[in-house]
């Protein structure tokens, strides 16, 4: 069964850093792609980050050179460290990951094989 689980939102101050981590079993990230979505108030979901099966990631410039995206393939943990967070990062964020991309954040929605139940973060004063 696939699965997976977030954790590592809160409450951060603007400039500040959150590290979110997304715990997966029931599959190998040699054969899927895994990632992160957000979701805003008001807003629809969109994709952030992706790993690919070679381990290569892929980021959208909304959050290039401030997220990265990492794995423990022993922890079968993926990590993203969230640096110089703004107001416009407040969002649930959400692990995903699919078989059947490259690129889980730049897939079609039907392409997700499992979601995460979400974690959210919130950048304020």
């Amino acid at each position: 069964q696939l699965q997976l689980v977030e954790s590592g939102g809160g409450v951060v101050q603007p400039g500040g850093s959150l590290r979110l981590s997304c715990a997966y079993s029931g599959f190998s990230l040699n054969y899927y792609s895994i990632g992160w979505f957000r979701q805003a108030p008001g807003k629809k979901r969109e994709g952030i980050s992706c790993m690919n099966m070679h381990g290569e990631t892929f980021d959208d410039e909304s959050v290039r050179g401030r997220f990265t995206l990492s794995r423990d393939n022993v922890e079968n943990m993926v990590y993203l460290q969230m640096n110089k967070l703004k107001p416009d990062d407040t969002a649930t964020y959400y692990c995903a990951a699919t078989s059947r991309a490259q690129c889980v954040s730049n897939s079609p929605s039907n392409y997700i094989e499992v979601w995460g139940q979400g974690t959210l973060v919130t950048v304020s004063t």
